[in-house]
């Protein structure tokens, strides 16, 4: 079996400690409601939390993914993993701020006293600045550790299905992190054009999908001619 095969280290038990604590964050505020309207104000406030949920739970994946297939333990690996974790963290309650506006503008959703963006002095620029160091920092942290794990990959073992996977996964996150990239762009260089760095996230879908049907095609032809070999 090869080494990188192992049970759960101390290294991820303390990342899912971390990532359990975010999720906590994101309800830590919620109060029991004194009234009905404010009881219907709290459940139109879930879909926020319920993309907040689903956003961190999806960092989490990505992050157990790629420690389950490698399960590498160095200082350049753990240091890597602190910045993901600190991350995280820090972004809990912006991106709870952010979504929970954003909800509540264009689509009304949340109690009338919650988060807004027409009634605070921020603006479309800053909301989109803020997001995009988030992704790029996020993401550029998994571009580094899947890189570093291309370079470890004689060491642990790799064979050519599992080279196959690690390339497709590098590719998946330098996707995220290009369309962060060009988004922080759009915003520097022209902050009246703001919307248009949040709808270039509206790539991500297709060119995930996009790579991941790549990749499940390079994997299964490369199984097929194994196959043959064998």
């Amino acid at each position: 079996m090869p080494a990188r095969h192992h049970e759960v280290s101390r290294l991820e038990g303390f990342s899912d400690a971390v990532f359990g604590f975010a999720l906590t964050l994101l309800v830590v505020s919620l109060e029991v409601p004194e009234t009905w309207d404010k009881l219907m104000g709290q459940v139109e406030g879930f879909v926020g939390f319920a993309l907040m949920f689903a956003m961190v739970c999806w960092i989490w994946y990505e992050h157990n993914k790629f420690f389950r297939r490698y399960g590498l333990q160095d200082a350049w690996v753990t240091f890597l993993n602190s910045v993901l974790l600190f991350v995280v963290l820090f972004y809990v309650y912006p991106l709870k701020f952010l979504t929970s506006a954003l909800l509540h503008d264009f689509f009304g959703l949340g109690p009338d006293a919650g988060p807004s963006f027409k009634n605070d002095d921020s603006n479309g620029s800053g909301l989109m600045l803020l997001y995009d160091v988030g992704v790029i920092a996020i993401f550029g942290t998994f571009v580094l550790l899947y890189q570093h794990a291309r370079r470890r990959k004689a060491q642990m073992g790799l064979g050519a299905l599992d080279e196959i996977t690690l390339r497709f996964g590098l590719r998946s996150h330098l996707i995220s992190l290009s369309i962060g990239l060009i988004s922080l762009a759009i915003v520097l260089i022209q902050p009246n054009f703001a919307f248009i760095g949040g709808m270039i996230y509206g790539l991500m879908g297709p060119l995930h999908g996009w790579n991941g049907y790549q990749g499940g095609k390079t994997l299964a032809l490369a199984q097929k001619k194994a196959a043959a070999v064998a």
